[in-house]
């Protein structure tokens, strides 16, 4: 299992909900985490709640649907000169849900992918060169198991293009000490989930971060977070190494 003390892990959309769970995981371990948001202000808490466990931590903003946004985030990252080794690509948006489907604006399609696929896909090549060249690096990109619901369609297809980014990625670093994989994070009541979810936030915890700690060389797999269900850590690497990756 992969010891996170003292390295720095990239938690998009760690204001809140998942990701800011997902952040104060891994600072738990010794982590230190680059936290961002839409607005430094909105991880001013999180911040606190960091150095209280410890870790160190780097505020960084970015609008997520604006690319010129997400450049100026990664040139920001690249000047404190610190080495990224993990990445949790959790930041999402659900535009809408159309009970009209068959008036699906173009623009339902447009920002979902810039948010949903993009965005992430534009972190991993800025990182994946640079955790090639160290050796090691974990990237877990949060993906969705919405299906058959066109009330959700730029959302899910969206989701379903960075699978399949994710997925190609992958079967060039199977074999290496860099693991590109994905989460799905269930149904939860979070912001994007809303209130009438079946399952907590913490439900999707060790599941969303099991990427990060897996050390069996496979890429590509999907770790849904129902998997790992009130199992600890240790037990929740040893279920997602005996998930083959699909190469």
């Amino acid at each position: 299992m992969v010891d996170v003390n003292g390295r720095w892990a990239l938690v998009t959309g760690a204001a809140r909900g998942i990701g800011r769970l997902a952040a104060l995981f891994l600072a738990d371990r010794g982590c230190n985490i680059i936290a961002q948001s839409r607005d430094n202000e909105h991880t001013n808490d999180l911040v606190k709640e960091l150095a209280a466990k410890g870790v160190k931590s780097i505020q960084v903003e970015a609008e997520l649907s604006d690319m010129d946004s997400v450049d100026a985030m990664l040139k920001a990252i690249d000047a404190t000169g610190v080495k990224v080794d993990i990445i949790l690509n959790n930041a999402g948006m659900q535009i809408a849900y159309r009970k009209d489907y068959f008036e699906t604006p173009v623009e339902d399609y447009t920002v979902s992918f810039l948010i949903n696929t993009i965005a992430p896909i534009k972190i991993c090549y800025h990182f994946l060169p640079k955790m090639i060249e160290s050796g090691f690096g974990r990237i877990v990109n949060t993906t969705s198991g919405i299906a058959l619901e066109p009330e959700q369609a730029g959302y899910s297809a969206s989701k379903a293009a960075l699978d399949k980014v994710t997925i190609d990625l992958g079967s060039k670093l199977q074999g290496s000490d860099v693991l590109i994989n994905l989460t799905d994070p269930g149904w939860c009541r979070t912001d994007l989930g809303g209130p009438a979810a079946p399952n907590a936030p913490e439900s999707a915890i060790p599941g969303v971060v099991v990427g990060v700690f897996v050390d069996d060389g496979k890429s590509g797999r999907i770790f849904g977070a129902h998997l790992f269900y009130d199992q600890t850590l240790e037990q929740a690497v040893k279920t997602a190494e005996g998930i083959n990756s699909p190469y």
